[in-house]
């Protein structure tokens, strides 16, 4: 039989697969199937003709006491359906492979930023199917945000945090908690962060109930706060119509750990900090006893949320000077 080198040619050129790959792989996959064929193991080798196309199955010959006498050719006359078939099949798993390294890079390029996606119903009902055009993200239990629903067809943006290779091609992990989906939503949504003038310094987050973020200008003149609250909250209500409504409370960001403490509590109003201890970035934060319960947050959450940002152990007390 003949295996058609105008084909190979024309995948060397169109995937850039070098076309003695091909012939190699298609070898081996042929002396694999003549194998099975034959039913048993010999000293054989496919040879495919790198001019003609032609292909033969040479087998060692010896004689009595073992001596190699040179090659035979031991083709088998019923053997062109099956070569055809091993040969489709290894050229199909090599540009599935080609597919799957393209996917692959484009993905892993994409690791740690934010996409937009379809979600579609999957066999699992506990793993999200998250369709991102040329590839099906999987978004699992651990990274959905508690009391959101997922229902088919509806649009959302999710965080890329893993690419890697699985059994069946590229597997992509998304998120809907990691703090990264909040920082690319104000990227998205404000052009000051998108183009490095204003920076978003920390960010702490429990998902699906508050965030908080700490900016700062990188330039003179801007109002960092401003800028990503826009005008009359615009900016900042796009963000949280995207994470279904979880509340947002931006501040600003300090280099001093007391100053950055005060604004970390918003909405409460601080009246005054101490640095207890410089190395152990503990701060002791005084605020009105009408705002203590603001300050701490229900069940700790707005104090809890202001240690994350800052990385500061705070100490709330009430103000009674």
């Amino acid at each position: 039989m003949k295996i058609d080198l105008g084909a190979l040619r024309l995948l060397e050129s169109e995937r850039e697969i070098p076309f003695d790959e091909l012939v190699v792989i298609i070898e081996q996959a042929i002396l694999t199937a003549y194998h099975k064929h034959v039913g048993h193991d010999s000293e054989a080798r496919a040879q495919i003709n790198r001019k003609t196309g032609e292909l033969n199955i040479l087998e060692v010959e010896t004689d009595d006491e073992g001596n190699e006498l040179g090659e035979a050719d031991v083709t088998p006359d019923d053997f062109g359906r099956v070569a055809a078939l091993a040969a489709r099949q290894v050229i199909n798993q090599r540009l599935r492979a080609l597919a799957d390294d393209t996917l692959l890079g484009e993905y892993k390029d994409r690791e740690g930023t934010i996409a937009a996606g379809v979600i579609q119903q999957g066999t699992d009902p506990r793993l999200v199917q998250v369709d991102l055009g040329t590839i099906e993200a999987v978004l699992p239990p651990e990274e959905q945000t508690p009391g959101e629903q997922y229902r088919h067809g509806d649009r959302l943006r999710v965080f890329i945090t893993k690419v890697e290779r699985g059994n069946k091609g590229p597997s992509v992990i998304v998120s809907r908690t990691h703090p990264g989906l909040v920082r690319g939503l104000f990227e998205l949504e404000v052009p000051e962060i998108h183009n490095h003038l204003v920076e978003i310094a920390s960010t702490a987050r429990e998902a699906g109930h508050r965030t908080k973020i700490a900016v700062r200008a990188l330039q003179p003149g801007i109002n960092a706060k401003g800028a990503a609250i826009g005008e009359l909250g615009s900016r900042v209500r796009a963000v949280t119509s995207e994470l279904g409504d979880e509340k947002i409370d931006i501040v600003d960001y300090s280099e001093d750990l007391a100053t950055f403490v005060a604004s970390a509590l918003s909405p409460a109003k601080v009246t005054r900090t101490e640095v207890v201890s410089e190395e152990l970035k503990a701060v002791r934060a005084f605020v009105p006893e009408s705002q203590l319960s603001l300050a701490i947050g229900k069940e700790g959450q707005n104090a809890r949320l202001a240690a994350k940002l800052t990385g500061a152990k705070i100490d709330i007390q009430p103000d009674r000077a």
